[in-house]
């Protein structure tokens, strides 16, 4: 186990398979420790369900914590990359790794009796489906700026919503999410400037 942090963090228990959990916390301050320590205790909790998840799947990966801007970022990585054990959890356009997001999340409420906003990444899925979403976001509004009509993008999760909305305000137009549940899509429009 390797622990990345200038204060004191307690020691993480772990399961006897040898997996590697690193934690990294580069915004621990918080007012009297609690919210510290309650991202310290989701992150805990999070790692053990998956590292037994993990076991349970005769899958190798190890797992790093960090904590960030007031959330917990959980990722599972390998590093053996021509094994495709991981990409099992990540499924066909991020669904399963949605999905154990979720379960995560769940796990985390029933052990604390709080709710987490925690973000679960697989093997680098999330940063390499960021840069694939900035491309989505700066096609849409190269062709609203183009043609000045709107333009519906795919369904998204929200999480990838959220990305997409940041990438487009900073070009300077504006975003909104329109739909309910798997139909919930982005739609570009040109500012009101």
């Amino acid at each position: 186990m390797t622990v990345d942090n200038e204060e004191q963090t307690p020691e993480l228990s772990g399961p006897e398979s040898g997996d590697d959990v690193e934690v990294v916390a580069d915004d621990v301050e918080a007012p009297g420790g609690t919210k510290a320590s309650r991202l310290d205790e989701e992150g805990d909790v999070a790692a053990d369900y998956l590292e037994e998840l993990l076991d349970i799947a005769d899958i190798d990966g190890d797992i790093d914590i960090e904590v960030r801007n007031g959330r917990t970022y959980i990722s599972i990585v390998s590093e053996d990359r021509s094994d495709s054990g991981l990409s099992s959890l990540v499924g066909r356009d991020g669904e399963v790794l949605e999905a154990l997001q979720e379960l995560t999340r769940l796990s985390v409420l029933t052990a604390t009796d709080s709710r987490s906003r925690l973000v679960l990444d697989v093997d680098g899925y999330r940063n390499q489906r960021g840069g694939e979403l900035a491309r989505i976001a700066q096609d849409a509004v190269d062709k609203v700026k183009e043609t000045g009509d709107d333009v519906a993008l795919p369904p998204m999760s929200a999480y990838e919503r959220k990305i997409v909305h940041d990438v487009v305000a900073d070009l300077g137009l504006v975003s909104e999410s329109e739909g309910e549940g798997q139909a919930r899509h982005i739609v570009v429009s040109p500012s009101d400037d």
